[in-house]
């Protein structure tokens, strides 16, 4: 609650001057009295009677000024109301599942630790249509761009090795997600594409891909997801349970580095789970939705709500005072 005339309540200062000076007053004013013979007891209930009278009488008129006064101060309330146009981002996350996403440079190894942060971005979210693409040999839609994010963390809990034919073809990931983003019309559209290696295979070379997202007007990020050097792999033999051997790490980031600026995006690396947290969370932020606010106010008066009350209490201490209690304070 707000007040438009706040100055008003300085006029509580003379309520304890005023209430101080009634009492000196009564204790000090005399009255007449009718005497009678044998009365005594009559007349000490009266003075109780009309004493008790005073102060109620009193305490009413107090309460009426307080509210009377607290009136005048024109209590408000304010409403507030708030317009909000959002202006999305549509989104594809590209994920590299060839077989070499099973090493355990990340914990508790590439693919999971990139499943868990990749969901946490999605939550992040909350305004953009987002889709998931996959690719090794060969890439496939999960799920195309959707406000449905409870959808896409499915798919990212659920996403296993072994759905298409292993190798690494990078630009056909980015053709793919380039084909889902072609008829969007969002003002932004961003990959986010994630690989651990070199590309090996595919129809589409990813410089050409990244020709193609340059050409639509597709901004492309891209995160490299491996320690540097070597890496440990995991091996299941029949006979000797799991082995680990260590592979050589391959990310070409020369290549990563140019296709994302030829596209106005950026390339970052992620050596392990905490880094690659860190690069999505620079990423969250780097790929802001547009808000617009429009922002009203409305104020409604409130000053009856103690006016009214403080009225009653005035005319029930005039009422008292000249019927009941016969005394004024």
């Amino acid at each position: 609650m707000i007040w438009e005339n706040p100055e008003w309540f300085w006029a509580l200062l003379i309520i304890p001057v005023v209430t101080v000076y009634k009492y000196w007053a009564f204790k000090t004013r005399r009255t007449g009295a009718i005497l009678f013979s044998r009365t005594k007891i009559f007349n000490e209930t009266t003075k109780g009677w009309r004493a008790y009278g005073a102060w109620v009488t009193g305490l009413f008129q107090l309460i009426a000024v307080i509210l009377i006064i607290t009136a005048l101060a024109r209590p408000q309330i304010e409403n507030v109301t708030i317009e909000r146009s959002v202006e999305g981002i549509d989104m594809v996350l590209v994920i590299d599942i060839s077989s070499s996403m099973l090493a355990e440079d990340l914990k508790p190894n590439r693919l999971e630790a990139v499943k868990a942060i990749a969901e946490e971005f999605v939550e992040q979210r909350v305004n953009d249509r987002i889709g998931l693409v996959v690719f090794a040999r060969e890439s496939i839609t999960l799920v195309p761009p959707t406000l449905d994010h409870r959808l896409v963390r499915t798919q990212l809990q659920m996403l296993d090795l072994g759905i298409v034919r292993d190798g690494t073809a990078i630009g056909m990931g980015v053709a793919t997600a380039l084909n889902r983003l072609r008829d969007s019309d969002a003002e932004s559209r961003v990959i986010i594409l994630l690989t651990d290696g070199e590309n090996n295979a595919g129809e589409i070379d990813p410089i050409t891909s990244a020709q193609m997202a340059r050409a639509m007007g597709v901004r492309m990020h891209i995160i490299g997801a491996s320690t540097e050097g070597t890496a440990p792999y995991p091996v299941d033999d029949p006979v000797f349970g799991r082995r680990y051997f260590n592979i050589a790490v391959d990310i070409d980031e020369p290549l990563m580095t140019e296709m994302a600026e030829m596209t106005g995006g950026i390339y970052l690396r992620a050596r392990d789970n905490e880094e690659l947290r860190r690069v999505y969370r620079e990423l969250d932020e780097l790929e802001t939705s547009q808000i617009d606010e429009l922002i009203y106010f409305d104020r409604h008066d409130r000053y009856m709500t103690f006016l009214v009350p403080g009225m009653i209490f005035l005319l029930l201490s005039f009422v008292l005072d000249k019927t009941i209690f016969r005394i004024g304070f």
